[in-house]
């Protein structure tokens, strides 16, 4: 797990324009000089502005102001992993995501995983990747390379991704300045406190740093809809459902593999302060936009 600070550099922190040279100024149809034209005519011109790119540009986001004025100055703690990686369109899609929601004023905390990367390593050096409850178990050779692959790799790659699409990220992973160490548990002596490395699952710890930022919200990226009320049928998806709800799914099996994690995480951020979670669709394009922007949403919303 490792994760990266969104900084808006200042010049772009104070407006958010899109412009378009070729739509600048707007010839007067001369039928309009013609009187006993001028009333059709202006119906005929108030349809043809309301179909233009930049009367729909404008809709947008007039219809996203209420959201842009709710979550300016919030903490949105996003985990990146999954196809959003793999294909290299949603991965542009993702980054112009974070820095325009960057722009609009929204503090972004990105914590990314690595898996696919990290099962490409271990094959190629002859380990067996092994997980156990959807969760990566890591001995201390695979952590070598896991440490290899998240900070040396895939970490550098995105920093330099969204710095280049015009944010300011800072990369950071758990072991700089101790963001993240373990604390007092009922097995205090099994804690290391040597400095020991360990692999900590992506959406753990995203959980966890949404809650001790207080943020707003914590988006989880999948590569499924959300959650489904019926796992085989892609239709069913739960839009929003309570803390109780969720755990009434997992108790009927209905929640199980690599969603137990995540929805754990969910629950246990949402427990600790942060005020809402979603597991959203990662292989929508702009799915973040849809889901911090829109009444629609990209996935299921948790809430407490």
């Amino acid at each position: 797990m490792l994760a990266a600070k969104i900084i808006p550099r200042p010049s772009i922190t104070q407006t958010l324009a899109f412009p378009n040279p070729s739509i600048k100024t707007l010839q007067k149809p001369s039928i309009l000089s013609t009187p006993c034209l001028k009333s059709s005519s202006q119906s005929v011109l108030t349809e043809s502005l309301s179909t233009t790119p930049a009367n729909a540009r404008v809709k947008i986001l007039s219809e996203a102001l209420p959201f842009i004025q709710k979550f300016r100055g919030k903490t949105v703690v996003v985990k990146y992993g999954g196809a959003a990686m793999k294909s290299e369109a949603l991965q542009r899609s993702v980054i112009t995501d974070l820095v325009l929601l960057s722009c609009i004023g929204l503090r972004i905390v990105f914590v990314h995983g690595g898996g696919p990367e990290i099962n490409q390593w271990l094959n190629r050096l002859g380990i067996k990747p092994n997980f156990l409850n959807g969760l990566r178990v890591t001995d201390e050779s695979t952590m070598e390379i896991v440490s290899m692959v998240l900070v040396g790799k895939v970490n550098k790659n995105l920093v330099a991704l969204i710095n280049k699409a015009g944010a300011t990220a800072v990369g950071l992973c758990g072991t700089d300045g101790r963001i993240f160490t373990a604390s007092p548990s009922p097995n205090a002596a099994q804690l290391d406190g040597t400095g020991q490395s360990y692999n900590i699952n992506a959406d753990t710890a995203a959980g966890e740093l949404a809650a001790a930022l207080g943020a707003e919200k914590l988006l989880l990226l999948t590569d499924v809809a959300g959650i489904l009320e019926n796992k085989d049928d892609p239709e069913s998806l739960v839009k929003e459902i309570d803390v109780r709800g969720v755990k009434k799914m997992m108790d009927d099996g209905k929640i199980a593999g690599g969603m137990i994690p995540k929805v754990n995480c969910c629950i246990k951020s949402l427990a600790q302060g942060v005020k809402t979670a979603s597991i959203i669709d990662g292989r929508l394009e702009h799915s973040l936009l849809l889901e911090v922007l829109t009444d629609e949403g990209a996935g299921t919303m948790i809430t407490g």
